[in-house]
């Protein structure tokens, strides 16, 4: 976006649901009290704001994502003013909270999914990212260990489906390689 100055190419969604999700693990970090987790999920909270910040710094239609941003912001209100007041029991709380972070962790897992029809549609793999699916696997499985190791399931089983839709798509690329960018062959000329 700051090379470009442009937002043409960048959707904005990723960013608000990425923020959810560090925010609702970060919470369940501190209700459980486990380090790892608030300050992994602080640092991509903190990531997250800055790419929400650039985004709008650069998006020519600013209302739009003010207010998306702001009903990001009443949801967030809404589930902290649930999970805090009207579950009053820390371990119910904790159940919870667990349970939708789950939730949501394993529906940004699976959100990729709707483009493999397309991929496969167009026998094309140019709409995935190689670096990405390579970070997700990688993610993916150093939580499901963690999970492991603390014998939480909340951890373990929301990280599952990142492996499996990784190898999904690197089954995708050896199916269908992506061509090499025409000015990279033109470099080798």
């Amino acid at each position: 976006m700051r090379m470009t100055r442009s937002v043409d190419n960048v959707q904005f969604l990723p960013f608000l649901t990425t923020e959810v999700n560090n925010l609702g693990w970060l919470s369940y970090g501190a209700l459980k009290g486990d380090g790892i987790l608030i300050v992994v999920n602080a640092v991509g909270a903190a990531l997250q704001t800055l790419y929400i910040l650039a985004y709008l710094h650069y998006c020519p239609r600013k209302r739009v994502v003010l207010l998306q941003t702001a009903t990001l912001l009443g949801v967030l209100l809404l589930g902290y003013g649930y999970f805090w007041l009207l579950v009053p029991d820390p371990e119910g709380r904790l159940q919870q909270l667990g349970l939708f972070c789950s939730v949501f962790t394993i529906s940004m897992y699976l959100s990729p999914l709707a483009d493999l029809a397309k991929v496969i549609q167009t026998k094309s793999t140019q709409c995935l990212s190689y670096p990405l699916t390579i970070a997700t696997l990688l993610t993916s499985a150093s939580w499901c260990l963690y999970g492991f190791q603390l014998r939480d399931p909340y951890i373990m089983v929301s990280n599952f489906p990142g492996i499996i839709t990784s190898f999904i798509r690197f089954w995708l690329f050896w199916k269908y390689p992506q061509e090499q960018d025409r000015n990279y062959r033109l470099l080798q000329t």
